[in-house]
């Protein structure tokens, strides 16, 4: 696992390490406000795949934002350990973890947080001017990231001369010029307008499939979580209630409120074949040679399944036969979502 979080607490008010050893590391609501403290994490276990697109969302308030910050160690945790590549961060010096965000940790937040007597280039470089590389190791990796994120030609430009959406492509570039380990994003598109947003979901789809890294991604939107996660926790009240697939979350809500958050998700842009197929080589005729893959979408097949005159076979990534997918089945995920 590349991020393991255990049993972390993120508490505000005094004496609050005290205070949760007092109560054995599980105080209830009652005694957290009866001691003026506030919870904005409480008792979230975690883990973070490498290469992962794992998103935390939630609504305003719930946590996420200061969860995040608990697993770059930007905010000092009140009690449990987060483990990056197996270091106990917990354990770390002040210089030790400011190296490993140097050189193994990328972050881009709401805020575009440029630096507005800098030129693109030189915003994209800078942090390669921290780690001591030099000029001209700066300006090969700045160049080739402003090409990456689509602003080549405006290498110049101070960050007063472009759009919301540019800048906010600065920041990536900037994020990605020490070619983290992890990507931290805490609400990067949430000050966008909402096209602006839509280019720039596309372009984090695009730069995830080149870069291969692992990536916590904070939202409050649904769509685009389910849009950008491989997995999604979604957080209430300082509390992580469930982790899953977007698929799982809708078709095995943890509780009410999960099944309340999740159900105004499109299903056909969720639900993929294998989750309504049938199992094995069903009997009958199949269509032709058509076949769909098992990790399709319900949205991308649903038309040639629905013109089909018999079930459409399902394969794997490997070709194999895993079941058939019947026009029953798609009508059923249709209605659904119609009635929704």
């Amino acid at each position: 696992m590349k991020l393991v979080c255990q049993k972390v607490w993120k508490l505000f008010g005094p004496n609050a390490s005290e205070f949760l050893a007092a109560h054995n590391g599980a105080p209830t609501t009652q005694e957290i406000s009866d001691a003026g403290l506030i919870p904005a994490v409480r008792d979230v276990s975690l883990e973070i795949k490498a290469g992962e697109s794992f998103v935390v969302m939630g609504l305003s308030g719930c946590g996420k934002s200061t969860l995040v910050r608990c697993l770059s160690r930007l905010s000092e945790i009140t009690s449990g350990d987060v483990h990056f590549d197996g270091r106990n961060l917990n354990s770390l010096s002040h210089h030790e973890l400011i190296e490993i965000r140097r050189h193994k940790m990328g972050m881009v937040f709401q805020h575009f947080a440029l630096l507005p007597h800098l030129t693109v280039l030189q915003n994209v470089a800078f942090p390669l001017k921290i780690q001591g590389k030099s000029k001209q190791q700066q300006t090969e990796r700045a160049h080739e990231l402003i090409e990456i994120v689509g602003l080549k030609g405006r290498e110049n430009y101070f960050p007063r001369q472009l759009s919301g959406g540019q800048q906010q492509r600065v920041g990536i570039a900037r994020s990605l010029s020490v070619n983290p380990e992890v990507w931290f994003l805490d609400e990067p598109f949430s000050a966008l307008d909402p096209l602006i947003r839509n280019e720039m979901q596309d372009e984090f789809l695009r730069l995830r499939e080149m870069l291969k890294t692992t990536i916590v991604f904070i939202t409050h939107d649904l769509d685009e979580a389910v849009r950008l996660a491989d997995r999604i926790a979604i957080m209430r009240d300082g509390e992580v209630i469930q982790i899953d697939t977007p698929e799982q979350l809708i078709l095995k809500p943890a509780n009410g409120y999960v099944e309340e958050f999740t159900k105004r998700i499109p299903r056909t842009k969720v639900l993929t074949v294998r989750a309504v197929m049938k199992p094995g080589d069903a009997p009958g005729d199949h269509t032709g040679n058509h076949t769909v893959k098992a990790t399709a979408k319900i949205a991308d097949v649903a038309a040639e399944v629905l013109n089909a005159t018999s079930p459409l076979r399902v394969v794997d990534d490997t070709g194999k036969t895993v079941g058939s997918l019947e026009r029953s089945a798609v009508i059923s995920v249709l209605t659904a979502t119609t009635e929704k």
